[in-house]
Order: structure tokens, then sequence, then C-alpha cells
């Protein structure tokens, strides 16, 4: 019996990684300067912004928050804020023509539904570095997409 022997490949720096496929790569944005940092790695990924989808998941209102309770705010008005804020940082000409998603639910299973549904080659997703207890309590998005997708995904830590 033949013993399991894994093949690992060690990279000197992100130009040796060889992907097969980049046509369509998935970035979720959080608004934190790790994820606008993952957008500028995936962009020099694609041959061009069209191919970059940016994605921002937000949580669903529990019915008895109160700006749900008053009717101040709701679903349409939550995403066309998040849709314009978005477009206007990424209007500038190296992002110009990016398409940028807005869904709502638990971030993990959003990010690789996208992916799925848009038939994405890649996910370029940053992680937090959570530990210990504040990793237990809060999760790891990151950690959720790696196991759920269907594509390969590209983890940036600082």
């Amino acid at each position: 019996m033949a013993a399991f022997v894994p093949r690992i490949r060690y990279f000197r720096d992100e130009t040796d990684v060889s992907w097969p496929s980049r046509q369509n790569v998935l970035v979720p944005i959080d608004f934190s300067d790790e994820s606008f940092r993952a957008v500028d790695t995936a962009l020099e990924m694609v041959p061009s912004p069209e191919r970059l989808l940016v994605l921002h998941v937000l949580a669903e209102l529990s019915p008895v928050e109160p700006g749900e309770l008053w009717q101040a705010l709701n679903d349409d008005t939550r995403r066309q804020h998040v849709a314009d804020s978005l477009a206007q940082r990424f209007s500038t000409p190296p992002y110009a023509g990016c398409r940028i998603e807005v869904r709502f639910g638990d971030p993990g299973h959003e990010i690789t539904e996208c992916a799925r549904q848009q038939q994405c080659d890649l996910i370029v997703i940053s992680s937090h570095g959570r530990r210990g207890i504040r990793r237990l309590l809060i999760g790891s998005v990151a950690e959720r997409v790696v196991r759920l997708a269907e594509c390969p995904v590209l983890v940036l830590r600082d």
C-alpha cells in the first residue's frame, strides 16, 4: 500500500502564482482597509476591471430593530446607500467598470453563493486575523468562505 505524499508548492511572491483562469474574480468588501487592499490585489489579477465583482453583504434587520419598527430603515434604502458609497469609491480610473453587488444574509454563505451564480474563478478575501475568544465569538468569514467555496480562494492577511 503506497503512502500518501502531499504535494506542496511554495511561492516566492505573488507573481509566481499560476491560477488556471482569472476571468471573473469576486472580492467581498466589509469597508475595512484590508478589504479595499484586496480589491487592489484582485485588480492586478484580472484582464480588465469589468471582470472584477465587488460584493458587500448586509446583515438582515430584526423586526424589533428601532429603524425597522419606525419604518425609518428598509432593505432598499440600505442597499442603495451601500451601492452608492461603493460606486463613489470605485469611480476612479483604475476601478472604472468593476461590478458592484449588495446582498443580505450570512456573509460566508452569500459570498460563496454569489461566486457560484456569477461563475467566478477566484475569490480574493481579506482576513482580519482574529484569534482566541474574539474569533470564537465573532467567527471567521474568510474561514467559512474557504470551506464553502467551489472555486479557489485567496486569503490575504497583513
